[in-house]
């Protein structure tokens, strides 16, 4: 089931992607007179398609991996005379430019938009208070406390631990790290100057917060499950939602937070769970796997969640906006989302960021279809995200992308003609040689995190 489920959000999920990207370059195209004669979503045999009175077909393939929109084009083919006006190749090299920046701003306009709504609709999170305060960790030794409130990491004001992460995040390469927190009833609060050395630097994934040394306050939990992830190592051992965990190797778990130290000291290691069900217990033998948090350091990770429990009014905090407040908030968060995204390109050129944080078409559909079973507010926000990263890696200035085509486009503005189309061609085998290269690297990372 669970399967399907991601099979049937990565369709929805880039099927709407794709449908916004090229809608962008197909609504331009035809403001700019140019003839459009296929809009498809999709590759390969359509599987269902229809023509419009302006000779447009409209089709569904069948592999909803891309699309395309195909205009005319004397490049591609001969083009009846009476036609050629329509064609995009005798269009202006600004109306050009126009057209083919399009698909990637239809990208972000749609990130905007999902970030409004989720805005305008409300979300319910939990302070960023610390919990525990890792012996001899960088938190420790810029002195960070158990109790505070983190209100802003590099100087930017944070409001969850989801916007910690982020921040966090961005900082990957830095010496330092400037985390401002107050104490519990505290107005004011103090700066912490946190001592790292190169900031999660080729770290596979990132973990900012278990390398800060900081652990997230929550209430007590009772060690019962909440959440079992399909295909992951706690489903495959047999645990159910509703298990209680009363002991680990014969040794008694107090809380949920107890059970998670066990799990994350054991990377990779076989446990023996004793769990309460239906009122009986059984014995259950359990692996965590191993999850690399840097080199030489490891932590366990079973793919299970604890059942709900009700947070104290004093750590929730509700973020909303009214619809006009909220049209700035949504621009702000695409426009950091899209330098985070940016950033990271960068540091994964210089090495920073390990390349093996690539994400291919199975990565995705796993992300998006745990987003969608975790409710639609995540599913919104995955939406949003790989739209601006669909948007952003389409500007890249690689040919075959929208942004290969820009620099010709500019190179022609500055140069005032065409490049040749010898130079173009050879441009297009480098493109498609770099894309492909590209595909082939995520692909392979998609199965080794399988």
């Amino acid at each position: 089931m669970g399967v399907i489920q991601n099979i049937l959000a990565v369709i929805v999920v880039l099927g709407l992607l794709i449908t916004f990207h090229e809608f962008g370059h197909f609504w331009v195209a035809r403001r700019c007179g140019v003839k459009v004669l296929r809009f498809s979503v999709g590759f390969g045999k359509p599987l269902w398609s229809r023509v419009d009175r302006h000779g447009t077909e409209f089709a569904v393939a069948a592999i909803p991996l891309g699309g395309y929109v195909k205009m005319l084009d004397e490049r591609e083919g001969p083009v009846d005379p009476a036609e050629h006006h329509r064609a995009f190749n005798r269009k202006s090299v600004w109306q050009r430019i126009a057209i083919v920046v399009a698909g990637p701003l239809a990208n972000f306009l749609l990130a905007i938009v999902a970030y409004w709504l989720l805005f305008v609709v409300g979300t319910t999170t939990v302070a960023p208070v610390v919990g525990d305060v890792a012996p001899g960790s960088p938190a420790e030794q810029g002195g960070l406390q158990t109790g505070q409130e983190i209100v802003a990491v590099q100087d930017e004001a944070v409001r969850s631990w989801d916007e910690v992460n982020l921040k966090l995040i961005s900082a990957i390469g830095a010496d330092e790290l400037r985390i401002q927190a107050r104490g519990d009833g505290a107005s004011e609060a103090r700066e912490y100057r946190l001592p790292v050395d190169n900031w999660l630097a080729r770290q596979d994934p990132p973990q900012p917060l278990p390398s800060l040394g900081v652990t997230p306050w929550r209430p007590e939990f009772p060690a019962v499950l909440g959440q079992v992830v399909e295909g992951e190592p706690a489903a495959e051992a047999g645990l159910q939602p509703g298990d209680e965990i009363i002991a680990v190797d014969g040794e008694p778990i107090a809380d949920w937070m107890a059970f998670v130290e066990r799990v994350r000291a054991n990377p990779g290691e076989a446990l023996t769970l004793t769990v309460a069900r239906n009122g009986e217990r059984q014995d259950i033998r359990l692996t965590p796997q191993r999850n690399e948090i840097e080199e030489g350091r490891a932590i366990g990770y079973i793919g299970a969640g604890a059942e709900s429990v009700e947070w104290p009014d004093e750590y929730r905090r509700e973020i909303r906006y009214g619809p006009l407040a909220a049209v700035g908030q949504s621009l702000a968060r695409t426009g950091e989302m899209s330098v985070l995204t940016l950033d990271a390109i960068r540091k994964m050129a210089v090495g920073l960021i390990s390349p093996s944080n690539l994400s291919g078409p199975i990565t995705i559909a796993r992300v998006a279809g745990d987003s969608a079973r975790t409710g639609l507010e995540s599913f919104v926000s995955f939406l949003a995200y790989l739209s601006i990263s669909l948007g952003i890696l389409n500007l890249l200035p690689i040919p075959v992308l929208d942004g290969g085509h820009l620099v010709y486009y500019l190179f022609e503005v500055v140069r005032g003609r065409p490049l040749s189309e010898r130079a173009q061609a050879m441009g297009l085998r480098v493109g498609l040689a770099l894309v492909g290269g590209l595909m082939v690297m995520a692909l392979y990372f998609d199965l080794m995190r399988l």
